[in-house]
């Protein structure tokens, strides 16, 4: 398996001198974590990001304080209020989250410019060459993280792995503030018991269906 924040600090070097160094940076409940960043009243209190009940509105972002009680991005806010009677349900504050997000990709590009963001709060960067010269992709996964942490008072997880696939799985595996490494070496052991509704893209409605032929985890895939 892939390791944790204290784990093997040069692992990334056992990829061997060929294999790609890619990093999947995943900001922690993002919006949510910026409210409660600009509301010191907000933090440690359940609250979502979204639109009112009222108005058919859905959440974009839950604390981890809500997440405590069920209440999940994508769902609608009459249900997380259902879940949870103490939410507190704030408006999105688009221009304060690209500002942040502007910040983040500063710090990406002090070591890369190969950056595939794939939303405000996310993106992969290749740092097999990178600006720093360093050899070790966890080292800049740290540093990455101390950065962000230092330029804007927000945590980040981060994945390191030798592919995009691999490295985005590996972010949320020690969500919040994480750091998870899966090498060539470990790959195929890692994804052997990983549950199918890890896979990047797969939902409730496809897990139902690899359910139905007998596919639970990669393994039975593969």
């Amino acid at each position: 398996t892939g390791v944790s924040n204290e784990g093997f600090l040069h692992n990334s070097e056992r990829m061997g001198s060929d294999a790609r160094k890619i990093i999947h940076v995943d900001m922690d409940a993002f919006y949510a974590s910026v409210e409660q960043l600009d509301r010191p009243d907000l933090r440690g209190r359940p609250l979502v990001v979204g639109g009112p009940a009222e108005r058919r509105g859905v959440v974009a972002a839950a604390s981890y304080e809500a997440r405590k009680f069920g209440v999940r991005s994508a769902m609608p806010t009459a249900e997380a209020q259902r879940r949870c009677p103490e939410l507190i349900l704030v408006p999105p504050r688009f221009p304060r989250y690209r500002e942040i997000s502007q910040t983040v990709h500063q710090v990406f590009l002090a070591y890369t410019d190969l950056i595939e963001p794939i939303a405000l709060d996310e993106a992969w960067l290749d740092v097999t060459r990178n600006l720093a010269g360093e050899s070790s992709g966890t080292l800049i996964a740290r540093r990455i993280k101390e950065e962000i942490m230092k330029e804007t008072g927000l945590t980040c997880s981060a994945g390191v792995s030798f592919n995009k696939f691999l490295a985005k799985i590996a972010s949320n595996e020690k969500k919040p503030d994480g750091l998870f490494i899966i090498t060539p070496e470990q790959a195929r052991e890692f994804l052997k018991n990983l549950p199918v509704r890890k896979i990047p893209g797969v939902g409730n409605v496809t897990q139902e269906k690899l359910w139905k032929f007998g596919i639970k985890v990669v393994d039975d895939l593969l």
